[in-house]
């Protein structure tokens, strides 16, 4: 045993001496030699004061600013509108006024037929005899009512229009108003049909039009129109033919419907033409006459009158009784153009005291009746005090109904009291004649509506 001890340690002692001192870890784990790599990294630079550029949003519409005050903003607009609608309004008649070769050697008839048949209209227009006669009345006859016709429907056709495109009806109807009224909103028939559209007061209040002292709707522009789209709907539904419905708009359609039934199978306003009364056979007729003249007048050379009319309107609320004169004093806007402009107030006052009601302003006014309004009201004690006695209200009223006649060549007041169904004492009276004794040109006081002409 001792000879194996001295043999091992004499065998460490020689490894040791050549491959050096060597640790024996007897009670501990191996430990694992790792390689160590060094990796050179790149220098990174970084820059802190690198100035950003952000994109600016664009100003939201709202938040625009601009230096233009209501009043000014309201006048620009009326301006726009004014030339936006008569340049709408001359353009109608561009494609009725080129001077076509072919129509210089018409005659008069093939004329008038080939620029009707030029007239593409959901509404018939043949030509006829009786149609010419009815052109020619109102080109050559010097009482026609055409020049101011052409005047007044710089204002009122766009009315009438936009009135006629939201119930669905042909524009061409538009013409229908100057056949019952020749653009006259207050004017009366002899049998009692009055505004535009010539509703009787039967009519009228079916239609849902207000009609009493103060206040008829029959005259109220856009009111009026409606009552009217709505009963040509009614028309042209029942006969299903536009030169019915436009007959049956002057008879009433009992008397159509009995035309028909009498005529023994007639489907068309041509077949009962006979059948009916003298002013329902030229009704139609003349309503094609109105769309022939409207469209060609320039051909034939008529020019219309230099007619003062707010062509730019818009109506504002009113809620309590108001006169006209209020709002003429504080605005600085004649009363004679909010008379013409809201021609159903028959005594110029305004009767809102238990419902609302609308006031057609010319628009460059708008902003500043509303900036005004406290100042309007506070008017009312001063302007309608002379109409709380029922005596001003009477005279107020007959003065309503009534307008000013010009004396022409040839009349008398038997004349013009015949004319106006009235009496020659009436009109001495209104006018405070002394004699019998009138000359042209003289301006006459009519206290009933006017007729139609």
């Amino acid at each position: 045993m001792k000879k194996l001890t001295i043999v091992l340690l004499a065998t460490l002692s020689f490894i040791t001496s050549v491959a050096g001192p060597i640790r024996l870890n007897i009670f501990k784990k191996k430990t694992v030699t790792q390689k160590v790599v060094t990796v050179y990294d790149t220098v990174r630079v970084v820059v802190t004061d690198t100035i950003r550029v952000e994109p600016k949003a664009a100003p939201r519409i709202d938040t625009l600013c601009h230096t233009l005050t209501p009043t000014q903003i309201d006048s620009l607009l009326h301006i726009w509108q004014t030339m936006s609608t008569t340049e709408s309004h001359n353009s109608y008649f561009e494609q009725y006024s080129a001077n076509l070769d072919e129509e210089c050697n018409l005659p008069k008839d093939s004329l008038y037929k080939k620029r009707l048949q030029d007239m593409v209209s959901p509404v018939h227009l043949p030509y006829n005899s009786v149609v010419r006669q009815y052109i020619d009345y109102y080109l050559e006859n010097k009482w026609s009512p055409l020049s101011r016709v052409l005047a007044l429907s710089k204002f009122y056709f766009p009315i009438f229009e936009q009135e006629l495109i939201n119930a669905g009806l042909p524009v061409e109807l538009r013409t229908l108003a100057i056949i019952e009224s020749n653009l006259n909103p207050t004017i009366g028939s002899r049998v009692g049909a009055v505004g535009l559209w010539q509703f009787m007061p039967t009519t009228g209040k079916n239609l849902g039009l207000e009609i009493n002292s103060l206040v008829d709707e029959r005259c109220d522009i856009v009111l009026s129109t409606r009552a009217a789209c709505k009963y040509l709907k009614y028309l042209y539904n029942t006969f299903g033919d536009w030169a019915l419905a436009l007959a049956a708009y002057n008879a009433g359609p009992g008397r159509i419907s009995r035309a028909l039934a009498r005529s023994g199978g007639a489907k068309t306003y041509w077949d009962i033409y006979y059948d009916l009364n003298a002013e329902t056979r030229g009704y139609v007729p003349k309503y094609i006459a109105a769309s022939y003249v409207y469209a060609y007048h320039k051909q034939h050379n008529v020019s219309p009158e230099n007619t003062p009319l707010c062509v730019a309107s818009d109506t504002v609320t009113i809620h309590r009784t108001m006169h006209l004169g209020q709002v003429a004093s504080t605005l600085g806007i004649p009363i004679e153009t909010l008379k013409i402009l809201n021609p159903q107030y028959k005594i110029d006052i305004i009767p809102a005291a238990r419902k609302p009601y609308s006031l057609r302003l010319p628009t460059q006014y708008i902003s500043e009746f509303i900036a005004q309004q406290d100042v309007i009201y506070s008017k009312d004690s001063l302007f309608l005090k002379e109409y709380i006695n029922p005596a001003n209200l009477d005279k107020k009223r007959a003065e309503g109904l009534g307008y000013t006649y010009t004396v022409r060549s040839g009349d008398n007041l038997g004349s013009i009291a015949k004319r106006n169904r009235c009496s020659v004492k009436e009109i001495m009276r209104w006018n405070k004649l002394k004699s019998t004794v009138i000359r042209p040109g003289q301006k006459l006081r009519i206290n009933r509506p006017k007729p139609r002409s």
